[in-house]
Protein backbone atom coordinates (compact mmCIF):
# COMPACT_ATOMS: atom_id res chain seq x y z
CA UNK A 1 0.00 0.00 0.00
CA UNK A 2 1.72 3.34 -0.81
CA UNK A 3 1.60 6.27 1.85
CA UNK A 4 -0.72 8.13 -0.32
CA UNK A 5 -3.56 5.38 -0.07
CA UNK A 6 -2.48 5.03 3.65
CA UNK A 7 -3.38 8.43 4.31
CA UNK A 8 -7.07 8.72 1.74
CA UNK A 9 -9.41 7.06 3.90
CA UNK A 10 -12.63 8.29 4.39
CA UNK A 11 -12.81 7.23 8.26
CA UNK A 12 -13.10 9.80 10.33
CA UNK A 13 -13.34 7.55 13.48
CA UNK A 14 -16.98 7.77 14.00
CA UNK A 15 -17.45 4.04 13.56
CA UNK A 16 -21.36 3.50 14.12
CA UNK A 17 -23.26 1.81 11.63
CA UNK A 18 -27.26 2.32 11.12
CA UNK A 19 -29.38 -0.77 11.46
CA UNK A 20 -31.75 0.17 9.17
CA UNK A 21 -29.61 1.43 5.96
CA UNK A 22 -26.57 -0.69 6.66
CA UNK A 23 -23.99 1.78 6.21
CA UNK A 24 -21.32 4.00 8.53
CA UNK A 25 -22.81 7.42 10.19
CA UNK A 26 -19.05 8.26 9.92
CA UNK A 27 -17.99 7.17 6.50
CA UNK A 28 -20.97 6.21 4.46
CA UNK A 29 -19.14 2.65 3.69
CA UNK A 30 -20.98 -0.36 4.27
CA UNK A 31 -19.49 -3.33 6.59
CA UNK A 32 -18.23 -5.16 3.32
CA UNK A 33 -16.46 -1.93 1.77
CA UNK A 34 -14.70 -1.76 5.57
CA UNK A 35 -13.41 -4.66 5.69
CA UNK A 36 -12.50 -4.83 1.47
CA UNK A 37 -10.52 -1.30 2.07
CA UNK A 38 -7.20 -2.89 2.86
CA UNK A 39 -7.28 -5.32 -0.46
CA UNK A 40 -8.82 -2.65 -2.46
CA UNK A 41 -6.35 -1.07 -5.49
CA UNK A 42 -5.99 3.01 -5.42
CA UNK A 43 -8.54 3.42 -8.29
CA UNK A 44 -11.33 1.64 -6.52
CA UNK A 45 -10.84 3.13 -3.17
CA UNK A 46 -10.89 6.64 -5.17
CA UNK A 47 -14.19 5.36 -6.61
CA UNK A 48 -15.56 4.86 -3.98
CA UNK A 49 -14.58 7.44 -2.10
CA UNK A 50 -16.23 9.50 -4.79
CA UNK A 51 -19.57 7.98 -4.60
CA UNK A 52 -19.60 8.45 -0.82
CA UNK A 53 -20.71 12.49 -0.49
CA UNK A 54 -23.98 11.38 -2.86
CA UNK A 55 -24.67 8.47 -0.66
CA UNK A 56 -24.48 9.97 2.78
CA UNK A 57 -26.55 12.43 1.36
CA UNK A 58 -29.54 9.91 -0.20
CA UNK A 59 -29.34 8.32 3.34
CA UNK A 60 -29.83 11.45 5.24
CA UNK A 61 -26.39 11.21 7.06
CA UNK A 62 -24.42 14.37 6.82
CA UNK A 63 -21.48 14.81 4.30
CA UNK A 64 -18.03 14.51 6.38
CA UNK A 65 -15.92 15.00 2.72
CA UNK A 66 -15.39 18.44 3.44
CA UNK A 67 -13.38 18.00 6.47
CA UNK A 68 -11.79 14.73 4.92
CA UNK A 69 -10.19 16.89 2.00
CA UNK A 70 -9.06 19.67 4.44
CA UNK A 71 -5.71 17.06 5.75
Amino acid sequence: MSQETSKNTPCIKICMMDPKINLCFGCGRTLPEIARWSQMDDAERRSLMAELPARMHEAGLPDQAPSRERR
